[in-house]
């Protein structure tokens, strides 16, 4: 009786990660969220594709530099709900620029990115220096 030899499968090949700084200095939300969604899902990259994650790790220097236009300091308000009735938190965006400002940043990356498994992944490579 012969032996069978093992099949040996391969996965895939490990992703070589680049690092991209962003300076965030006179930039609006928006237009940075999308740039670094962008660099953190890999699109600049010849080898994407939407099913993997490919994306480099972003570091975003000068956060409190951050342009906002018209009334948002005053009228945006993010929500956080714990879950419990009555449990509705609510903060203004200047409240929130005072306190941490890299969160209001983190949130728009967050809404800008793929709404999978894959998200959790590419939202831990983001980091942000004062």
């Amino acid at each position: 009786m012969e032996k069978k030899k093992a099949t040996v499968k391969k996965g895939p090949a490990p992703v070589q990660r680049q690092k991209y700084v962003v300076d965030a200095e006179g930039m609006a939300v928006g237009r940075l969220a999308t740039n670094v969604s962008l660099l953190l899902r890999g699109k600049n990259t010849p080898q994407y594709q939407p099913h993997l994650d490919l994306g480099g790790s972003v570091l975003v220097k000068n956060i409190s530099g951050l342009k906002f236009t018209g009334h948002k300091l005053d009228q945006k308000t993010y929500y956080h709900a714990s879950g419990y009735p009555g449990g509705l938190k609510a903060k203004k965006l200047s409240e929130l620029i005072r306190q941490r400002p890299e969160e209001v940043v983190r949130r728009a990356v967050w809404n800008m990115l793929p709404k999978n498994t894959l998200r959790d992944r590419m939202i831990k490579r983001l980091t942000f220096s004062k």
